[in-house]
C-alpha cells in the first residue's frame, strides 16, 4: 500500500491477502468456497464467464430450451435454499 495510492491497486492487494470473504454471508475476508478457480488470477476468465451466463439469460431466462436441462436442475438445486431472486426474495 506503500507504493500505490490507486484504490483499485489496494483494494486487489487486500483481495490476494484477505480474500473476498462470503458473497451471500457476513464474513468479511477468508478464501472463497471456489474450486476451480482464483478471484485474482482468474479475473478475466471469471469476466469472460460472466459475459456468457448473462447472453445465456437473455437468450432462454427460464432455461427451457432442451440443452440446458441440467443447467436449470443444478441451479434449482443448487440455489433452492438461497432464495435470492424472484418473488421469494422479498
Amino acid at each position: 500500500m506503500e507504493e500505490s495510492s490507486d484504490g483499485f491497486v489496494i483494494a486487489e492487494a487486500d483481495l490476494r491477502i484477505r480474500g473476498p470473504g462470503e458473497i451471500f454471508g457476513t464474513r468479511q475476508a477468508g478464501l472463497p468456497r471456489l474450486r476451480y478457480a482464483d478471484l485474482v488470477r482468474d479475473a478475466e476468465l471469471l469476466r469472460l464467464a460472466r459475459k456468457e451466463a448473462f447472453a445465456l439469460l437473455e437468450r432462454d431466462p427460464d432455461f427451457a430450451a432442451p440443452e440446458h436441462a441440467v443447467t436449470k436442475r443444478v441451479l434449482d438445486t443448487r440455489w433452492a435454499e438461497a432464495r435470492l431472486f424472484g418473488e421469494e426474495a422479498g
